[in-house]
């Protein structure tokens, strides 16, 4: 909503008003030297002040996507995206586009909605779409509508016709609802996810009236906001398609009505159906016939969008005549047609023949370039009458000056002077608005876009008006003279270009539900008991003993079977190992089992002693404790051009509050490709540097440090911050200066490859050191990084953690924060396993570049890469080809990359070069040959590297047909596939753990003992056995309570002079041991002679507290009149080593329970009596503790 009053002068301009009346003149009105920000701001001040709605056509979806990303900063109550595909109507794509479906439902129904709801005046809404929108693609609105079903709250209706409806929609009835297009009825609710909603919507009928309607959460299933109305459409147009061939008897064959998912043919059949649209109606419908008839139409770059459709209609053009060709050809039903001899009818058609129909409506057209006006000064219109020229708006960009603060204001004066209105658009408001009065040119940052008051009263001063945008759009400042307005953004200031990427999907969360339980047990499964060792899976049956009716898992054993209530499954365990071999079961009745566990745990107990050394040392250490956070933090984080989620921002806090620490930091941000870990170590970088120390940030290849350069550049411009790029691509004098630079601590930050642990480089003051995708160093880098880990704080990034990381995080000896939410427009990539063949490549090229993507096409090594580039140009002649790979000249692989990420290339062939977090967010397809030979994280992080923009992406994994693959290596590539999800990388290495086994972590050979008796039980053992020689710690407390009933004070007839009496609580507070209190006992005896008795309770309260505090308990209340509770954080195992050192008849008397320590009975004695009680069975407790024995 940032531009809503910049929207508002627009309007309220006299030329604005000129404007609208030439467009009810012509209907047409023509808007040329206008660049792509005023473009919007122009359109939205045009539709906005007369109410309208507004559809945008573009030429591509891309800038589809920036058009959506700029309206929704401009006061539009609902923006949608309509998508479109690149694919013709006649061609069988091989993704389904059920996506695109879904999103374009979403707009149709809104659509739909609106005309039922103008009696009460809905908001206009903005719709954004491609040329290909303009195509008839849709049934009419007559027969769309009767499959559209709305729900308003209280209104009555037969619940169960609801049913027939919602499977006549084409809805799937589920137990559980979680995705789109699902249904399910428990009694009087009804729970339905819309494909045309962000959120499924739970009903609530009560008889057959509806008593509310809800939305959910599909993750958790629990209830949202309250919905007043809904509209329902069908899940996908084929139900009406067919609803209207079978009407017409067209049905042939009856090959499309009885629709079987089982049946692969009629799975086939399905697609063809959204062909048959022209069978099924005369005159198909475009996106126009949906709109109201108030919309306006903007045709944003009119020859784009026609040279664009040209293109598209020939392609369409070319496929109709082969389909036709085809089907006649064949004569019966083939492969590729079911049913025969049938004439698809055509449903493609020009620009021009579109544009007639946008004639119906007022229409805009906006083109950045102002053609020459002599040349051509009237152009006709579609009907053939005359327009005047083009008007041009004479729009100029504002130069780029970044901190040239003092160039800038100058200007800004200048064209203040002429009278023009000045808009500041920052993320860093309050930042720039002090830079420019730095410079003799105040401004007013508005923090309420829409105070409309403030803004007038500034504008009739001529104070330029600061107002914050940190949204998604690409902004650049502009002047527009015709409009008498300038507007400045921070790629004028600080040279900061957008720092997102464009998406173009519909906003959808995805349920949690659907994750991979790496627990989910299948007949035939391995499974570790326990107490009984390895047993084999049958089967789940149910048993009723006693009237009890439960489950059972029966397990198969060497010497009979075992069945276990499915309540108690916490005493299983998959048993997963690294070889192949299949495991001997164990005997239920034989010691083996025993044995092995007792042998296993005597390894466990000698890694755990060593991890635990390591862990102490780490304690001890002593780090930097940095400040709390700085101002400029917030305003940095605030910058961030995403919306953060949960885990991020847990992650950040974690890494802040260990930073902040004084200990040395070590910790693990384990987190997807692409779900945002840069940005928790960014948010780390800064922190560090604005308490003045300087940060090392590494990364395993040349390009990734290029692209982190990039990003820490940009986002920190605004702000005094030099950063340094240390990488092959740097001449020796450039190191030379960068060595020196950083020495100095000019430098805050230095990106680099491993050279920057070098000896060579001397830091200043290093206080942060951020290591990218962990799993790539190897041993001897670790080690200078290990060498650096026990005085600076060290963070480190990946996606998937090496077994051995993982296997150190998960035991607890590092910290380890998860980031497994994917920021909202992630979608899980589509993993296509498939034997390599030519035409499946040529195809899913193809699809890729259609719809305006680029390719990664991976091979396992750089033999033979020429010749595979010229199969891709033959089998692909107007894809443009690049190739990259780790032995090419350094300057050349860096202007291939850059090229190719300015989209310059459609392919690229390359080695596993790009595994390593390379952002190229227009690359949705990737292709990897001979997928066995790569390992699982190296997988899973080469298909990470697409779908960043939120598009549906895909990965296949080709192998080769006659080769047989390993063992593992079928594991692999099945594991891969398995976890398509999102976020699944961290479970993905567990699982690589169980297939290689952790290795060694602390130099203890483990791998044996894991083989003997299970990944899982072994982790548990060593986690048990940590918790065992950790649990006998006394926990540290800060200060212990004493809440007895005791009356504890210095009477003022003891000491009357208020002075004296403060210092006298002062000494007794902080004294730290017994002997301070003696001496303080002698001390008031001296002075002010005897003590009385709330005095000397005061000394004993204060003596209680001192040892409760030192064995751990951090507060001693009564609790029911009854019993002393004393409340500490210890384990039971260090409660046991305490209550050792008790008298044997006291014993009894104390019970540990999570949290406290009861002592029975004691609160009914007297209060003093407890006080001596207490003091005297705590102190002897004191004697277990090891410095007590000194």
């Amino acid at each position: 909503m940032t531009f809503s009053s910049i929207i508002r002068t627009l309007g309220r301009s006299p030329l604005a008003t000129e404007l609208l009346n030439k467009l009810k003149r012509h209907h047409c009105l023509q808007l040329a030297g206008i660049a792509r920000l005023p473009k919007g701001l122009v359109a939205s001040a045009l539709a906005q002040e007369e109410g309208r709605n507004l559809l945008v056509v573009t030429a591509t979806l891309e800038e589809a996507g920036r058009w959506v990303a700029s309206l929704e900063a401009m006061g539009w109550q609902t923006v949608h995206f309509y998508p479109t595909s690149e694919a013709s109507p006649y061609e069988l794509s091989y993704s389904d586009e059920n996506e695109m479906t879904w999103g374009q439902m979403q707009v149709l129904a809104d659509l739909v909605d609106k005309q039922e709801k103008t009696a009460n005046q809905s908001k206009p809404i903005a719709i954004v779409a491609t040329e290909r929108s303009l195509q008839p693609h849709l049934p009419p609105r007559s027969d769309f509508e009767p499959y559209c079903l709305t729900l308003k709250r209280g209104e009555v209706q037969d619940s169960k016709i609801l049913d027939r409806q919602l499977a006549s929609m084409g809805y799937d009835r589920v137990t559980l609802v979680e995705m789109e297009g699902q249904w399910s009825r428990r009694g009087d609710i009804v729970d339905v996810f819309p494909v045309a909603a962000e959120l499924p919507v739970r009903l609530e009928w009560f008889g057959d009236n509806l008593e509310q309607i809800r939305e959910f959460d599909p993750s958790n299933q629990r209830s949202l906001d309250k919905v007043d109305r809904l509209v329902l459409t069908p899940t996908n147009f084929n139900t009406i398609i067919k609803a209207v061939l079978s009407e017409k008897k067209l049905d042939a064959i009856n090959h499309l009505g009885s629709f079987d998912p089982e049946n692969e043919a009629e799975n086939e059949a399905e697609k063809f159906v959204r062909r048959l649209l022209g069978l099924a109606f005369e005159q198909p419908a475009s996106l126009l016939d949906y709109l109201p008839e108030n919309t306006l139409v903007v045709i944003d770059e009119p020859q784009g969008c026609e040279a664009h459709s040209d293109r598209w209609f020939e392609n369409a053009q070319e496929q109709w005549n082969n389909c036709n060709r085809e089907s006649a050809v064949a004569g019966e039903a083939t492969e590729k047609l079911p049913i025969a001899n049938l004439k698809v009818p055509k449903i493609h058609r020009t620009f021009a023949e579109s544009m007639a129909d946008v004639a119906a409506f007022d229409r805009l057209e906006l083109s950045e370039l102002a053609e020459d006006s002599t040349s051509k000064k009237f152009q006709s219109s579609a009907e053939g009458d005359q327009l005047p020229s083009a008007i041009n708006l004479a729009s100029r960009p504002v130069p780029v000056m970044p901190h040239q603060f003092a160039k800038l204001s100058q200007m800004l004066r200048e064209e203040r002077d002429r009278g023009f209105t000045i808009f500041l658009v920052s993320a860093q408001p309050s930042r720039s608005v002090s830079l420019l009065s730095e410079h003799d040119c105040p401004a007013q940052f508005v923090v309420n876009p829409r105070d409309y008051l403030a803004i007038d009263k500034l504008q009739l001063q001529h104070v330029p008006v600061a107002l914050k945008y940190s949204g998604l759009a690409e902004l650049e400042g502009f002047i527009l003279p015709t409009f008498r307005i300038v507007l400045i953004t921070d790629r004028e200031f600080y040279g900061q270009h957008s720092l997102a990427t464009f998406s173009y999907v519909r906003k959808r969360r995805r349920a949690a539900s659907k994750q991979v339980d790496p627990n989910k047990l299948s007949p035939g499964d391995y499974v570790v008991h326990r107490q009984h060792g390895v047993g084999k899976f049958l089967k789940l049956e149910r048993l009723t003993i006693d009237r009890e009716t439960r489950e059972y898992l029966v397990l198969q054993y060497a010497d009979g079977t075992l069945r276990v209530a499915a309540d108690q499954l916490g005493a299983l365990s998959r048993f997963r190992t690294v070889g192949d071999k299949v495991p001997d079961l164990n005997k239920l009745t034989g010691q083996t089992w025993e044995k092995t566990k007792a042998k296993v745990r005597k390894a466990v107990k000698k890694v755990a002693v060593d991890l635990l050394n390591l862990y102490a040392k780490r304690a001890k250490q002593q780090g930097y404790a940095f400040p709390p956070d700085m101002p400029w933090q917030q305003e940095l984080e605030d910058s961030f051009p995403y919306q953060p989620t949960p885990d991020q921002l847990k992650a950040t806090q974690d890494v802040k509050r260990d930073m902040e620490g004084d200990r040395p930091m070590d910790r693990l941000v384990c987190g997807d490709v692409g779900f945002g870990k840069t940005e928790v170590a960014l948010r780390a970088i800064f922190k560090a540097i604005t308490a003045g120390k300087q940060v090392a940030l590494l990364a395993p290849t040349t390009i990734l440090t290029q692209q982190h350069y990039h990003t820490l550049s940009e986002r920190f411009s605004p702000y005094p911050i030099e950063v340094g790029l240390l990488n092959r691509f740097r001449t020796e004098t450039e190191r030379r200066e960068i060595h020196k630079r950083l020495a100095t601590g000019e430098l805050d930050v230095i990106v680099g490859t491993q050279s920057v642990l070098s000896k060579a480089i001397k830091f200043r003051d290093l206080g942060l050191l951020v290591v990218d995708e962990e799993q790539r160093f190897g041993v001897k880098q670790k080690e200078a990084i290990k060498a650096l880990k026990t005085e600076v704080d060290v963070l480190t990034l990946t996606a998937t953690p090496i077994p051995r990381t993982l296997y150190m995080s998960l035991s607890g000896i590092r910290e380890m924060s998860l980031i497994s939410t994917p920021p909202p427009s992630r979608r899980p990539i589509q993993t296509h396993l498939a034997p390599y063949n030519p035409e499946v490549v040529r195809s899913a090229i193809r699809q890729e570049l259609d719809r305006g993507g680029q390719v990664f096409y991976v091979v396992p090594r750089i033999e033979g890469i020429d010749e595979l580039a010229t199969q891709l140009q033959e089998m692909v002649p107007s894809a443009r080809i690049a190739i990259a790979h780790g032995q090419m000249d350094a300057s050349e692989l860096e202007s291939v990359m850059l090229t190719f990420s300015a989209a310059d290339f459609d392919i690229l062939v390359c080695t596993t070069i790009i595994e390593s977090g390379l952002d190229i967010p227009r690359v949705n397809t990737i292709l990897i040959e001979d997928a066995q030979r790569f390992g699982l994280g190296q997988l899973y992080q080469l298909r990470g590297r697409v779908g960043r923009a939120g598009i549906q992406a895909h990965a296949w994994l080709f192998y080769p047909k006659q080769n047989k693959l390993s063992d593992a290596a079928r594991q692999r590539l099945r594991a891969i596939q398995e976890f398509a999800q999102l976020g699944s990388g961290y479970q993905l290495a567990v699982r690589d753990m169980e297939i290689r086994g952790s290795g060694d972590v602390l130099g203890t050979e483990q791998s044996g003992q894991m083989e003997a008796i299970g990944f899982d039980l072994y982790a548990e053992m060593l986690e048990e056995a940590i918790r065992e020689i950790k649990g006998q710690e006394i926990p540290k407390v800060e200060d212990a309570q004493i809440d007895l009933t005791l009356t504890a004070f210095i009477p003022a007839d003891y000491i009357a002079d208020l002075d004296q009496k403060m210092s006298a609580y002062r000494s007794v507070a902080s004294a730290n041991t017994s002997e301070d209190l003696q001496q303080i006992r002698a001390d008031w005896c001296d002075r002010y002679g005897p003590i009385p008795l709330p005095a000397q309770q005061l000394i004993r309260v204060v003596e209680l507290k001192q040892i409760a505090k030192k064995i751990g308990f951090s507060r001693i209340k009564p609790e029911n009149k009854q019993h002393i509770v004393l409340e500490t954080a210890m384990e039971e195992p260090a409660w046991n080593v305490l209550k050792a050192n008790l008298p044997e008849h006291l014993r009894s008397r104390f019970v540990y329970s999570k949290g406290k320590v009861t002592i029975r009975g004691m609160a009914v004695l007297t209060a003093q009596k407890q006080l001596d009680n207490l003091i005297d069975w705590l102190g002897k407790m004191q004697g277990a503790l090891p410095e007590a024995n000194v």
